[in-house]
């Protein structure tokens, strides 16, 4: 197996990561009836503004494996972090690259990045039903559920908050 290179993504990839994120939440069927979220997730120049998008690359062929998009509280992608808190939104993995470690290594990146940044916790949301593999990644990384954060953004669309504290190691 290849390494795995995280890094921000260059503005010329950006409609590579768009194609793979909307490739990849369509594959889970999480775009089926959306009101338009398809178009914000391939809209990576818009969160490249006011957040940092990474990608995870294979080190050897350079072929673009995944992306998420990292944020703070206050900006236009934040949607649960508060003071001293960073998440991470739109985390992807091309449907033919999973099982190859790039959906963890963006989840580590981005608490290295809340870590260095001198956060205390990272919150992410995911959505109910549609949890399986996300969620054991997360159970790994140490994320905990925070059911006072949970939050519907359209009818029939519940997010699931989640919580990992920086400092602690994963269990």
């Amino acid at each position: 197996m290849s390494g795995l290179l995280v890094r921000r993504a260059a503005a010329a990839e950006f409609p590579a990561v768009a194609r793979l994120t909307v490739a990849a939440y369509e594959a889970d069927g999480q775009l089926k009836g959306e009101n338009g979220y398809g178009a914000v997730l391939a809209d990576v120049a818009a969160r490249a503004e006011t957040g940092e998008v990474l990608v995870a690359v294979d080190e050897a062929t350079g072929e673009l494996l995944g992306s998420v998009t990292f944020v703070l509280p206050g900006t236009p992608y934040a949607e649960l972090s508060g003071p001293g808190e960073a998440e991470f939104r739109m985390l992807a993995v091309d449907p033919a690259a999973q099982g190859r470690g790039a959906g963890a290594a963006l989840a580590r990146a981005c608490l290295s990045r809340a870590a260095e940044l001198g956060c205390s916790a990272v919150v992410i949301c995911v959505r109910s039903g549609f949890a399986g593999t996300a969620q054991r990644l997360y159970d790994r990384l140490g994320f905990v559920r925070a059911p006072e954060r949970d939050w519907s953004p359209l009818p029939g669309v519940r997010l699931l908050g989640l919580r990992r504290e920086l400092g602690a190691p994963p269990a």
